[in-house]
């Protein structure tokens, strides 16, 4: 059964994610370092873990299967869950995949370089409404096209 999984801590398209979820029947994991204080349906578990570094991705790496999807800003997260067998998605709707998560992976690092040595700003742009369009058009998408296929 196609999993969702999300890399909670600061994903800002949740409440989306498991409204999809339910419409479509499927179980989400919503893993994170800190408490979350939400309500949720049954078909989402909250899975808080320690708060070292890379818990919540080790835990999602763990579990996560083949024809699963994580949802997740973290670029070295996603390309361990390509790795695994699963689809990866950022929130805002860029899908990775075995052609395109190397460059991102070089990308990631160009922009930590930049920042660290003061030529490129360290704030992240705002989430727009376009943005949340573009994730939710991915994110069915892609459920749809593992469901064709299983």
């Amino acid at each position: 059964m196609l999993i969702i999984y999300i890399d909670g801590d600061a994903c800002p398209v949740k409440e989306d994610i498991f409204r999809i979820a339910k419409r479509h029947g499927l179980q989400v994991y919503l893993v994170s370092n800190s408490r979350l204080n939400m309500d949720v349906d049954e078909n989402v578990h909250k899975i808080q873990v320690d708060s070292g570094p890379d818990a919540a991705d080790n835990w999602i790496v763990e579990h996560i299967t083949i024809g699963d999807i994580v949802i997740t800003v973290d670029i070295l997260l996603a390309d361990r869950c390509l790795k695994n067998g699963a689809r990866a998605i950022s929130p805002t709707g860029k899908v990775f995949n075995s052609s395109n998560i190397g460059s991102a992976k070089a990308m990631r690092d160009l922009r930590a370089y930049l920042r660290e040595t003061g030529i490129a700003p360290s704030y992240n742009a705002a989430f727009s409404k376009n943005k949340r369009s573009q994730f939710l058009q991915a994110l069915e998408e892609t459920i749809q096209s593992i469901k064709r296929t299983s």
